[in-house]
């Protein structure tokens, strides 16, 4: 069993209430007396757990600098799920289908921004790739406030093969590229979707690209070439939900 230090108070808050059994030490501020630290103490006291009171010191080195809010835990990460999950989940589904798919996206902090928007957005899971991509690492957690132990994500080999499933059971594949002919409010996003996002500064590999049904873009009216991942990410899922909204589909 792999433990990780997770910290800050809304992730510690997530590994809570979604997977407390996971958890196993936690650490601190003996200098921070707020009322959530406090409350989020008295909840791991509750599951038998002692939170040790530290200095700040131990808490940077334990969070790597970052920060940390005065809380650390020792716990289990929240795991990917598997190519056969996935099938069953879509199997399994009985509202129009809204998959979000990251195609090799590095970033922990982007793809703990953009598990936290798919959350928001109702989307009904998020598909990563197994190799030259983040999985689920602490810094995810953190960025995620939580998304990361509510949100199903789906770890695939190969990416490719999962986006012609997803076509052979009535899903479109739409893509996001700068370079694409048409606006995302343009396209109609109530269909069964799966919305595919490009590594950040390459963005989506050839054979993803080919799987795709189309492409979509932003309008870009300044003089920058593109938006943050993350920031672009949300956009197009805010996008597809007040379409969904409009349409009594959401």
């Amino acid at each position: 069993m792999k433990l990780s230090k997770i910290f800050g108070i809304h992730s510690v808050q997530a590994a809570l209430d979604y997977s407390a059994k996971n958890i196993f030490h936690a650490w601190v501020d003996a200098q921070r007396h707020d009322q959530r630290l406090n409350q989020i103490v008295a909840d791991l006291a509750a599951l038998g757990i002692e939170a040790e009171k530290t200095d700040r010191k131990k808490l940077d080195r334990f969070a790597d600098g970052k920060n940390h809010q005065g809380i650390v835990i020792e716990a289990e990460l929240p795991t990917a799920h598997t190519e056969d999950q996935l099938k069953q989940a879509l199997e399994a589904l009985t509202a129009t289908p809204f998959f979000l798919v990251l195609d090799n996206v590095q970033d922990p902090h982007n793809l703990g921004a953009c598990l936290r928007s798919a959350d928001a957005t109702g989307v009904h899971g998020v598909i990563i790739t197994k190799d030259n991509a983040s999985g689920i690492t602490p810094t995810v957690c953190k960025v995620a406030s939580g998304a990361a132990e509510t949100m199903p994500v789906y770890q695939v080999t190969n990416l490719a093969r999962t986006l012609r499933w997803f076509k052979e059971h009535n899903v479109w594949i739409i893509g996001a590229a700068g370079e694409a002919q048409q606006m995302h409010f343009q396209t109609d996003l109530t269909l069964p979707l799966a919305l595919v996002i490009g590594a950040e500064g390459k963005g989506m590999r050839r054979l993803t690209r080919e799987a795709c049904d189309m492409l979509i873009k932003l309008p870009m009216a300044g003089q920058v070439a593109s938006l943050n991942l993350s920031v672009a990410t949300g956009v197009l899922l805010y996008e597809t939900v007040r379409q969904r909204m409009a349409a009594g589909t959401a």
